[in-house]
């Protein structure tokens, strides 16, 4: 059996593992340092933390302008029940303002029940039931779920929402806006109803992906007043760049269908639908428009160019625009519609390469119904057509009916989409037709998709194009063809 022994060291000695504790206890104090700036930075970022940007501030959110100082000053002594149904009203307000109903309801019999496809080109996404159904709906989804789906684009089991939903802008909303509007929707009748799976192609319908798709076109946090700017101007910022996600359909999409943010609301196709330029550009966009004639735009999607002088004509909503404005801006007050326009006014404008307003093509006819009689046709002729089937609303001469009249047949010339520099919303107005309710005027033009073939719909855009708009705007047959198959 051996013994260990030990060689004791003289105490003046020096001690050789002194270096390596000090390192040891720097390595400790370094590690738990950059753990204590991670717990305060936590604390300031984390998702139950409450930034100063998330404070209520008047001058950047849609305030309903209905609710008065005073009004706001007896809320805090109501009874619970009275402050709970203002919370409803409000949350109603911006629920219009953000448009929800509008991707969220494929049957109007079973609003905000979702159900709606979204083709991508990826494949399609299927909208969800956003009404409070506990098995179907978000009946069972907490504040927290609600906060962090709209905040984050993560759903009530972690999963990963697409960028159809646009969260990518709804993270700038406050979470005293989103609560509102979570206390909105729990007010609406439940609505048993499981929207159909989404069809995504391989490997899209891996949702984890999403981590990577966010690295590169999402940026997480609420908005941020620039106090250098007015309150009318914050107000604007955050409801075009946040609540309203405008840009979603005004500004191109990159290769992974992220926004272009070096192109914002210069213009983009969605669905066969061009959303046009709206930068403060005078030729491509809509720099020479008067605020009143924007303001008015989007409170009742007309505009005629009257304010200005111009012939009657300028643009008409139609298409996914005429469901916002049905569905949304016209319920915005005077003061949020106003400050969208300033905000509108703000941004860097971005010329598309027209060389003229859209709305300042074109010429009335003037003999095309005479040269034609008594002239045998045997071709699919477009001035005929125009004549059999568009003349009787919008005059032979093109020139309409009922002037600036909110219910009156909008005039051709001088029209934003007879001038534009493509023919799509022409084709997709004469296959789809128009409807767009609003408190001025229910407008519905029919829908001739199934009435006229394809080449038929080609020649009455290229004649109307030709004769009242710009004669450089053209489609052809099987453009129509691709037009007619969008939903």
């Amino acid at each position: 059996m051996t013994k260990k022994t030990s060689r004791v060291q003289p105490a003046d000695a020096p001690v050789q593992g002194a270096p390596r504790r000090r390192l040891r206890v720097t390595a400790l104090a370094a590690v738990f340092s950059l753990f204590a700036l991670y717990v305060a930075w936590h604390e300031a970022h984390g998702p139950t933390a409450r930034h100063n940007d998330e404070l209520p501030i008047t001058q950047a959110r849609a305030d309903d302008a209905s609710q008065s100082a005073d009004t706001a000053a007896n809320a805090a002594a109501t009874p619970t029940a009275v402050a709970g149904s203002e919370l409803v009203k409000r949350g109603e307000y911006l629920a219009r303002a953000g448009d929800c109903v509008a991707c969220h309801t494929a049957d109007k019999t079973r609003p905000f029940a979702g159900g709606l496809p979204i083709n991508t080109p990826f494949g399609t996404i299927v909208t969800p039931n956003i009404t409070p159904d506990p098995d179907t709906g978000i009946g069972k989804w907490s504040d927290a779920d609600f906060l962090r789906a709209m905040h984050e684009g993560i759903g009530k089991s972690g999963e990963r929402l697409y960028p159809a939903f646009p969260y990518a802008e709804y993270t700038k909303v406050t979470d005293q806006d989103v609560l509102a509007i979570r206390a909105y929707l729990n007010t609406l009748t439940p609505i048993h109803y499981a929207p159909p799976s989404n069809t995504l192609k391989f490997p899209f319908n891996l949702r984890w992906l999403m981590v990577f798709w966010n690295l590169f076109n999402f940026d997480e946090g609420r908005f941020v007043p620039d106090p250098k700017q007015s309150a009318e101007w914050n107000r604007g910022a955050y409801l075009v760049v946040g609540l309203a996600h405008c840009e979603e359909c005004h500004t191109p999409r990159n290769f992974m269908q992220g926004l272009k943010t070096s192109s914002r609301f210069s213009g983009a196709v969605q669905a066969g639908w061009h959303a046009y330029n709206i930068t403060p550009d005078k030729n491509s966009g809509v720099g020479n428009w008067s605020d009143d004639e924007l303001a008015a735009y989007l409170s009742t999607g007309v505009s005629t160019g009257v304010s200005t002088g111009a012939a009657p004509g300028r643009a008409n909503a139609a298409g996914p625009m005429a469901e916002v404005v049905t569905d949304s801006t016209q319920y915005l007050t005077h003061e949020d519609v106003g400050s969208i326009v300033t905000y509108l006014r703000s941004v860097p404008p971005i010329n598309g390469g027209e060389s003229r307003p859209r709305d300042q093509w074109g010429n009335p006819a003037v003999d095309d119904v005479t040269a034609m009689r008594g002239t045998t046709i045997n071709s699919v002729n477009g001035a005929q057509l125009f004549i059999a089937n568009c003349a009787t609303c919008h005059n032979w001469t093109g020139q309409g009916v009922g002037a600036s009249a909110a219910g009156a047949y909008p005039s051709l010339i001088h029209n934003s989409a007879v001038g534009a520099s493509d023919a799509n919303n022409l084709a997709m107005v004469i296959l789809h037709g128009v409807s767009r309710t609003t408190k001025q005027a229910d407008v519905l033009m029919p829908a001739f998709g199934t009435q006229l073939t394809d080449d038929q719909v080609a020649a009455i855009t290229n004649y109307v194009t030709k004769q009242f708009g710009n004669p450089q705007s053209t489609v052809t047959v099987d453009q129509v063809a691709k037009l007619r198959a969008q939903q």
